[in-house]
């Protein structure tokens, strides 16, 4: 997990710097983390927050940002499979993209059951106490910083950053072109819904510009190198 924390920590910071910055208690930017505990979901959340979106916008953004997680639990099912409720709730609540990878190759070793599900957990825990304790620090040192710095522009710059280098692949050229037509055109849609709107357009895109025939279901299904979300 440790070569996962190099990129996730700095973004964790900027989301507590945002969350202080914005116009909402920097306790409740806070609580994004545990309570969400995913890194774009989070951006959104507190972005809207701080644009006074309706809380029923928030929530629908905040769960399509994270539909990738059902594909990933569909993926653990048959690792977790005969484990207690308690565990698989914990489990379940820490699958991130980080924790799935790690897990997942971990499984892959063909180890020992109980070791496997030890080094997920053990990932999957240092991941989530990093990720907050990043958000915390961020929060405190951002409160006491100037506004006209206007940090809360770094975390655009690095979504744009993690999106650049993807435009080489014809398909995701498409959603990202097709999401942020939308999200341009969409600036001034009632409730703030138009963050929504370009998820759903870019999520169409995809799924109309790449055929079903090149989904293969016996392949494990592999994280991108997102940060928690």
């Amino acid at each position: 997990m440790v070569p996962w924390l190099v990129g996730i920590v700095p973004f964790g910071l900027v989301i507590g710097l945002s969350a202080a910055q914005a116009d909402i208690p920097t306790l409740a930017g806070w609580l994004t983390g545990p309570l969400i505990y995913a890194g774009s979901s989070q951006v959104a959340t507190i972005s809207m927050l701080d644009a006074g979106a309706a809380p029923v916008v928030i929530v629908v953004a905040a769960l399509v940002i994270n539909i990738r997680l059902i594909l990933y639990s569909a993926n653990m099912a048959r690792h977790w499979r005969g484990t207690s409720l308690r565990w698989r709730f914990l489990a379940a609540y820490l699958l991130v993209d980080p924790s799935f990878a790690v897990g997942l190759d971990g499984y892959g070793r063909r180890i020992d059951r109980r070791r496997a599900h030890a080094r997920y957990l053990g990932g999957a825990v240092l991941l989530w106490a990093s990720w907050l304790a990043a958000i915390g620090i961020g929060a405190t040192v951002g409160a006491g910083l100037p506004t006209w710095l206007h940090l809360e522009f770094v975390i655009p710059l690095y979504l744009v950053g993690e999106t650049v280098p993807k435009l080489a692949d014809p398909v995701r050229r498409r959603t990202i072109f097709a999401a942020a037509a939308v999200a341009v055109l969409a600036l001034s849609a009632p409730l703030h819904l138009g963050l929504a709107l370009a998820i759903a357009a870019g999520i169409t895109a995809g799924l109309l510009v790449q055929p079903v025939d090149r989904v293969e279901p016996t392949q494990p299904i592999r994280p991108t190198a997102e940060v928690p979300r």
